[in-house]
C-alpha cells in the first residue's frame, strides 16, 4: 500500500476554500447511495479518499489534507465492511484479495478522537465533472518549483510520469536509474572540480567510477561550468565521451575566466563533420586565453575546414606549446591553412602532431616552409600519411634550414629508397636529430645502406626505428658494419625485416665488437631460428664490454635449444659483469 501523499501544511486560506469545495462536490456525494455505478467497477486511478485531520503545529491547530489512493478494486464485500467499520472504531476483520488493503487514518489530538470522513459506501457515481475537479486539485496544491521555466521544465522531467494514482508514479525505463545515479555523481564530482588540480574525466576513468562512459554535449557543459570557477586545475581530460561540434561550445568564456588550466584532452569525440563549427568554438576561446600550453584533438575527423578554423584560434593565442591533431583528415588544404597560421602564431609551439592526416606531398610542402621558418619546434609527427618520396625530399631540405628539431616521425609514409637518401644526406651536417622514426617505409636494403654510410661516423641520431622496411638479409649486414663504428646509436628497432639466421649473425659479429651505446636491439618478427640465436649468444658471452640491456627476439621461430642458449648466455653476463640483460622470446 503506497503512503498518503501529504500535502503542504499549513494550507492558505484560498486554498483551504479550495479544499472545502471539493470536499462539498466530491466527498458529500459519496455518502449516498447510488446504484449507479458500482464500487468494484470503478478504476483504482479514479478512486481517491480525501480526509481532513488536526494536529498540533507551532501555531496551534494545523490542517493538513491526506490523499489515499484506493487501488483495492479487488477487496471483498465483507473487507469494505471491515474497512468502514473500523472508520467507526468497531475493528471488524475482513480479507482483501488485491495487492493493496485500503488505509484508515487515524490520529487522535490532546481532546480526544474526532470524526472524519471515511470511506465511501457500497455504491456511488462518479462524474465527469469530478475527474477536472481532480485535475484541478493536481495543478493547484501540489506546488511547483520556483524559478523554472517551461522549457527547463521539460527537460527535467524527461522520462517521468507523475500521477495521484496508485503505483503510477514509477521510473518508465531501467536505465533511468543508472542515469538519475550518473547525474548524482557528476554533480558532486563538479562541486569537487573547483578545487582539483588534475582533472581526468575521459571514457576509462568514468568506467571505473561506474559513470557514463559517454557522459556528451549535457554532461561537458556541466562541467565546464564548475571548471570556470577552478583556479588550481592545470591538466583536464575529457576524451572520449561523445562529445560534438555543439559541446564545444561550452568552453566559450570558460577558458577566459580559467587563468591556469595548461593541458585540455578532447581527443576520441565524435566532431567528425562539423569539426568546422566545433574548431570554430574552440579558436574562439584561444584567443582570448593567454594560459593554455597544450591541446588534444586526435581523432576527432575535423577535416580540412576545422583545421582551418582552428588555424584562426592559434594564430592570436600565445601561450600555446603543443598541438595534436592526430587521426583529423585535415588534408592538404587543411594543412595549408593550419601551417600559416602557426607561421603568424606569437608564441613558441614546440610539439605538433600531424599523423594519420591524409597528407601527401603537396601539404608536405606546406610543412617543409614551417620547418624552414620555425625557432621553436622540437617534435613533428607526420606518421602514417602519404607525403613519398617527393615530399620527404621537400622534408630534408627543409632540415637543412632547421637547428631545433630532434624528433622526426615519417613512418608509413610510402617512402622508398631515393627518399631514405635524401634523408639521409640531412644527418651528415646535422648535429640537432637525434630521434628517426621511419619504419613502415619500403626503403629496401638501398635505403638503409645510404642511412649506415652517413650514420657511421656522422650525426647524433639516438633512437633509429627501421621496422617494416624490408631491409632483409643484406641490409642487416650494412647495419652490422655500421655498428662497429657508431658511438651515438642507443635503440635499433629492426621488426619484421625478414633478416633471417643470416641477417642475425651479421649482427651478432658486430656485438663482438666494444660497443658502449646500444642498449636496446629489437629484432621481432625475423624468422630467426636456433642458428641466428647460438650466434647472438655467443656474442652475449664474448663481449665484456656489452651495453645492451633489452634483447626482443619475439615472434621468432626458435626451439627450447636456441632459448636455453640464450638464457645462459643472459645468466654468464650477469655472473660476470652483474649486468641484467632482458632477453624476451
Amino acid at each position: 500500500l503506497h503512503p498518503p501523499l501529504l500535502l503542504p501544511r499549513p494550507l492558505s486560506p484560498p486554498r483551504r476554500l479550495l479544499v472545502l469545495v471539493l470536499v462539498l462536490v466530491l466527498v458529500i456525494p459519496f455518502t449516498a447511495s447510488s446504484p449507479s455505478t458500482p464500487w468494484d467497477t470503478v478504476p483504482s486511478s479514479s478512486a481517491i479518499v480525501v480526509f481532513f485531520e488536526e494536529g498540533e503545529g507551532r501555531g496551534g491547530e494545523e490542517r493538513f489534507v491526506s490523499l489515499v489512493p484506493r487501488a483495492a478494486a479487488g477487496c471483498s464485500t465483507e473487507a469494505r465492511a471491515a474497512a468502514a467499520a473500523a472508520a467507526e472504531g468497531e475493528g471488524v476483520g475482513g480479507e482483501c484479495t488485491g495487492n493493496l488493503r485500503r488505509r484508515v487514518n487515524h490520529r487522535r489530538s490532546r481532546e480526544g478522537d474526532r470524526n472524519r470522513l471515511s470511506h465511501p459506501p457500497e455504491h456511488f457515481s462518479l462524474s465527469p465533472l469530478r475527474t477536472v475537479l481532480w485535475k484541478v486539485v493536481e495543478k493547484v496544491l501540489v506546488p511547483k518549483p520556483k524559478n523554472s521555466t517551461s522549457g527547463e521544465n521539460k527537460s527535467s522531467s524527461t522520462g517521468f510520469k507523475w500521477s495521484f494514482a496508485a503505483g503510477s508514479n514509477l521510473l518508465s525505463g531501467s536505465n533511468l536509474k543508472i542515469e538519475r545515479e550518473s547525474k548524482q555523481k557528476l554533480n558532486e564530482f563538479a562541486k569537487e572540480l573547483r578545487s582539483f588540480r588534475s582533472v581526468d574525466m575521459s571514457g576509462e576513468y568514468f568506467t571505473s567510477l561506474k559513470l557514463s562512459r559517454n557522459f556528451g554535449d549535457d554532461g561537458l557543459f556541466f562541467l565546464a561550468e564548475s571548471l570556470g570557477y577552478n583556479q588550481s586545475a592545470e591538466e583536464v581530460d575529457f576524451s572520449g565521451n561523445s562529445i560534438t561540434a555543439a559541446g564545444l561550445k561550452a568552453f566559450d568564456g570558460i577558458l577566459q575566466i580559467n587563468t591556469t588550466l595548461k593541458s585540455l584532452n578532447l581527443s576520441g569525440n565524435a566532431i567528425g563533420d562539423e569539426g568546422a563549427k566545433g574548431f570554430a568554438s574552440l579558436a574562439g576561446a584561444l584567443l582570448e586565453n593567454n594560459t593554455i600550453r597544450s591541446i588534444h584533438l586526435n581523432g576527432n575527423y575535423g577535416g580540412a575546414l576545422g583545421a582551418a578554423s582552428l588555424a584562426k584560434g592559434i594564430e592570436g593565442n600565445k601561450s600555446l606549446r603543443e598541438l595534436h591533431l592526430h587521426g583529423n583528415d585535415i588534408g592538404n588544404e587543411g594543412v595549408r591553412a593550419l601551417m600559416v597560421g602557426l607561421s603568424s602564431h606569437k608564441g613558441k609551439v614546440t610539439l605538433i602532431d600531424l599523423g594519420n592526416n591524409e597528407i601527401g606531398s603537396k601539404g608536405a610542402f606546406h610543412v617543409a616552409e614551417y620547418i624552414k621558418k620555425t625557432k621553436s619546434l622540437l617534435w613533428l609527427n607526420l606518421y602514417m600519411n602519404d607525403i613519398g618520396d617527393e615530399g620527404a625530399e621537400k622534408i630534408a631540405d627543409a632540415l637543412k634550414q632547421n637547428r631545433t628539431i630532434t624528433t622526426i616521425d615519417l613512418g608509413g609514409n610510402n617512402i622508398h629508397s631515393s627518399g631514405a637518401s635524401a634523408i639521409a644526406r640531412v644527418l651528415k651536417d646535422n648535429s640537432v636529430l637525434s630521434t628517426l622514426e621511419l619504419g613502415y617505409n619500403p626503403i629496401g636494403p638501398d635505403g638503409a645502406k645510404a642511412l649506415c654510410e652517413v650514420l657511421k661516423f656522422h650525426g647524433k641520431v639516438e633512437i633509429l626505428k627501421l621496422g617494416w622496411c624490408q631491409i632483409g638479409a643484406k641490409g642487416a649486414e650494412y647495419i652490422a658494419d655500421c655498428l662497429k663504428y657508431n658511438t651515438t646509436l642507443q635503440t635499433l628497432d629492426l621488426r619484421a625485416n625478414g633478416l633471417g639466421d643470416d641477417g642475425a649473425v651479421c649482427l651478432a659479429s658486430s656485438l663482438k665488437i666494444v660497443n658502449e651505446a646500444l642498449t636496446s636491439l629489437d629484432l621481432a618478427f625475423n624468422e630467426i631460428r636456433d642458428r641466428g640465436a647460438f650466434a647472438l649468444a655467443q656474442a652475449l658471452k664474448a663481449n665484456e664490454d656489452i651495453a645492451v640491456t633489452s634483447l626482443n627476439l619475439t615472434s621468432n621461430f626458435l626451439t627450447k635449444y636456441g632459448q636455453v642458449a640464450l638464457t645462459e648466455a643472459r645468466d654468464f653476463v650477469y655472473e660476470m659483469n652483474e649486468k641484467e640483460i632482458n632477453i624476451y622470446f
